[in-house]
């Protein structure tokens, strides 16, 4: 693996190298092709760059890759924190989804719930209203008997007092004065003895 990294980074450093000698000025390129290419400032430069860059990765290798190993370590994080929250917002979702899915049928549930209450309530009305029509039509019974029970009493002291009345003016057109002294005698005995 780390023959693998040096070997990108030999390539990384020709190639940049290259870029930068091909960059140069117009005279130093036509003397380049009168003279051909110097190999030795090439081949210094190469061997600066390759130092520079050693000095900086063996001084703050670890830094740099411990920063890029905790970036990348960081949008891991973020992204299973991304994949949590969203599962927790599907959750919550298919929630809210199901409580507006059962608001119909709770709906219909309160409804049947409340009529089932109002039948109950209607039902007792009605039977506390038919024991007061019974207690109500008792006492008219009980009411209608007395007044007839007063009545029967009342017409049979009127009936009395007319039998006694028409009873007496017969007695008196057929008795005499004596026979009613008699009378009146026997009955005063009978009164008393009884």
């Amino acid at each position: 693996m780390k023959r693998l990294h040096l070997i990108a980074v030999v390539a990384l450093v020709l190639g940049v190298a290259a870029v930068a000698y091909a960059s140069g000025d117009a005279e130093s390129g036509a003397e380049a092709a009168h003279h051909g290419l110097n190999w030795k400032d090439f081949l210094f430069r190469v061997i600066n760059f390759v130092l520079v860059f050693g000095v900086i990765a063996k001084l703050a290798g670890k830094k740099i890759v411990g920063f890029f190993r905790g970036r990348s370590q960081g949008i891991e994080n973020q992204l299973s924190d991304l994949d949590v929250r969203k599962a927790d917002a599907a959750k919550r979702l298919a929630d809210i989804e199901a409580s507006i899915s059962n608001l119909a049928e709770e709906k219909a549930k309160i409804e049947e719930e409340y009529r089932r209450q109002g039948e109950a309530l209607r039902d007792s009305i009605i039977a506390a209203a038919e024991a007061k029509a019974v207690q109500i039509r008792e006492q008219a019974v009980a009411a209608a008997e007395a007044e007839g029970r007063v009545a029967a009493q009342k017409l049979r002291a009127e009936l009395a007092d007319a039998v006694v009345g028409a009873a007496s003016a017969m007695l008196e057109k057929k008795l005499t004065a004596k026979d009613q002294e008699k009378l009146v005698d026997e009955y005063l005995t009978k009164v008393v003895f009884n």
